[in-house]
């Protein structure tokens, strides 16, 4: 964020900025959504819903589980959100008490840890290994845990690393009996083989999805949860509690993007395919050195230690002198330190421009 709000400032004394650092998609929501929005607002549908969420919208949740993965989850146990950020306050404060160990992946979400703070619990890094193409490791795992330990972040795709977890990694961790917040945001944003969701290996576990990656719709902040049947209950307390229900005109846009929009999905992913390969090609080219190839969301990580270790203070001087926004990987935990991470969540046109100011500035 301190990037971004630099840019905006160079941006606001006239400074031309290619962003490359915001996890963003650049889409206008699905035509489709944008009609579900204004209907629901003809139609005075702008009042509180259940705390769950609306009954057909969990069953459109609940279908495209058993469509995608052949998975039976009943709406009932489907909480929808105010996006994934809602979800991860309520299982933070289902799970953590005052000095409770949550397991964070290393590098990781930079969100991961603060919510883990929030309720006064402690984020313990779990460090992921390059070499792996970042898998979890259960014996690290096991290894990292206490008899505080009350959870185990899985990120898969992931932010930073764009790697996915393999199925025989996620059925290793559903053995060791610690519960797991399976974080599936990018879920539809893949490369290669699908996604697996923790819900095909156990269900004894709290899944985050939303709509906001895969659907360009992160300003209207929808997700849904997950959660085993025994935890429903105090989940949906917490709910009404701190949130009440998701946006009532959101949740209607929601369930028209699960019923209509999977051709505005599949043009996205088409798009985001070919920034990826001029993202690759044009970061190999410039001689830095691409950590793992990314498999899923919109991520490139890169190992930047040849040019400076200091990561904050290299994406500032790519800011100030070439004007390209990137995200420090200090962001991500200290095995991020040294790296920088690229998004290709903006247009051809622009990461193409960012590349040669790259060129130019790396020149210099």
């Amino acid at each position: 964020m301190e990037i971004l709000e630099a840019a905006q400032e160079l941006e606001r004394r006239g400074v031309d900025i290619v962003h490359l650092e915001v996890g963003e998609p650049n889409f206008d929501v699905p035509p489709c959504v944008r009609e579900a929005l204004e209907k629901a607002i003809r139609g005075g549908h702008t009042h509180y819903t259940h705390s769950q969420g609306l009954r057909e919208l969990r069953e459109g949740i609940a279908e495209y589980y058993a469509r995608e993965y052949d998975v039976q989850v009943g709406p009932e146990r489907i909480i929808v959100t105010t996006g994934t950020s809602g979800a991860l306050a309520l299982v933070m404060a289902l799970l953590v008490d005052p000095g409770d160990e949550v397991l964070v992946p290393d590098p990781g979400f930079a969100c991961y840890p603060a919510f883990v703070r929030t309720f006064h619990g402690s984020p313990r890094p779990l460090r992921l290994d390059p070499a792996s193409g970042y898998q979890y490791d259960a014996q690290a795992v096991r290894s990292a845990t206490t008899r505080r330990t009350k959870a185990l972040f899985v990120n898969s795709p992931s932010n930073p690393t764009a790697a996915l977890q393999q199925v025989e990694t996620l059925e290793s961790l559903a053995g060791l009996g610690l519960p797991l917040i399976s974080d599936e945001i990018y879920h539809g944003l893949v490369y290669g083989p699908p996604a697996t969701s923790m819900l095909e290996v156990t269900d004894d576990c709290f899944v985050l999805d939303g709509f906001s990656k895969r659907y360009a719709m992160t300003g209207l902040r929808l997700g849904w949860l997950v959660a085993p049947e025994c935890y429903v209950a105090p989940i949906q307390r917490l709910q009404q509690n701190l949130f009440i229900c998701a946006s009532s005109v959101a949740q209607y846009a929601g369930l028209a993007a699960l019923e209509q929009a999977q051709n505005d999905v599949e043009a996205m992913l088409g798009e985001y395919r070919k920034r990826r390969r001029v993202l690759l090609a044009g970061l190999e080219d410039l001689d830095l050195k691409v950590v793992t190839e990314p498999m899923g969301a919109y991520y490139v990580l890169v190992d930047t230690r040849h040019l400076e270790t200091d990561s904050l203070r290299l994406a500032k001087r790519i800011l100030e002198e070439a004007h390209v926004g990137v995200t420090p990987g200090v962001d991500f935990g200290a095995a991020g330190e040294g790296h920088l991470r690229f998004s290709f969540a903006s247009s051809l046109q622009r990461i193409e421009e960012g590349l040669r100011r790259l060129r130019a500035w790396l020149k210099k």
